[in-house]
């Protein structure tokens, strides 16, 4: 199998006081592979304080082989809701795999931020340590230090494209979120087909209160992660939900084949149009 650097980390529940998950622990593996990698690096920490605790929002940065005159930027986010950790293992395990294959990510810069939620990671709990949903609160003028943080850098990196990974305990299988650039539609398709190697697609017709067709739907809540309200022209923005009640190895390797299609996907239509 051409993941064969994917593991399953995902901890388990436990009835301990908070906090439950380590975030170091979590990125331990990625930390060891920026002290050896050309790639990939750990960028300077940002940190935000939460109940009068200092925490670190993480963020990495993997740059592939050069591919054209400049580098595609793309923003690649786990971890908003602290209870669904799959997001954030399959983050961890897609750049431990780009590590033994750079070429999958030629021309690209990819940004990634494995725990947007340090605090509801630790509780495993949806909301932050504050009590708000943090995926409801983007362009909203909200006070929340991650979403503020978060913001900054939506804003300052101008991605080309907006991945989100994500866990719904209501879903009856894989399935994805669109919106942005009009491309996005002809990216979704072959993620959720690649993702079916390992999970169900779900095609029911409503998803999430959402009307859904074939597993892709293009409405969601206000308030999510996504790019600046106003910036032109807009990136492509793609949300990947993976059901909860499958074993956490199979959702992992679900989202990680998703994110490994997108980017596919996406150098082709660029060679495409540079071609034109």
């Amino acid at each position: 199998m051409e993941n064969s650097v994917l593991t399953s980390g995902t901890s388990t529940k436990t009835t301990s006081s908070f906090p439950k998950r380590s975030v170091a622990e979590l990125l331990a593996p990625l930390d060891e592979q920026a002290r050896k990698s050309v790639n990939f690096v750990r960028q300077q920490a940002i940190h935000f304080r939460s109940q009068g605790e200092l925490h670190e929002l993480p963020r990495y940065l993997f740059v592939g082989p050069r591919g054209g005159d400049a580098p595609i930027r793309i923003g690649i986010f786990a971890g908003i809701h602290g209870d669904e950790p799959e997001g954030s293992h399959a983050l961890v395990n897609f750049l431990q795999m780009l590590e033994q294959k750079p070429e999958l990510a030629t021309g690209y810069a990819l940004s990634a931020y494995p725990v947007c939620n340090p605090t509801g990671f630790e509780d495993d709990t949806r909301h932050s340590r504050s009590g708000k949903d943090l995926n409801r609160e983007f362009w909203k003028n909200s006070s929340e230090p991650e979403v503020q943080l978060l913001q900054a850098d939506l804003t300052s990196r101008s991605f080309d494209g907006i991945i989100a990974l994500h866990t719904d305990d209501t879903a009856d299988g894989f399935y994805g979120i669109v919106r942005g650039a009009t491309l996005t539609k002809h990216l979704i398709e072959p993620a959720l087909q690649a993702a079916e190697a390992f999970l169900p697609r779900d095609r029911r017709s409503k998803i999430d209160g959402f009307h859904a067709t074939d597993g892709v739907i293009h409405h969601c809540y206000e308030g999510v992660l996504s790019a600046p309200p106003k910036v032109r022209p807009r990136p492509f923005e793609i949300i990947l939900e993976t059901p909860k009640a499958p074993p956490s190895y199979l959702k992992e390797y679900a989202l990680v084949m998703g994110l490994k299609s997108i980017l596919t996907e996406y150098s082709k239509f660029i060679s495409y149009a540079q071609n034109i």
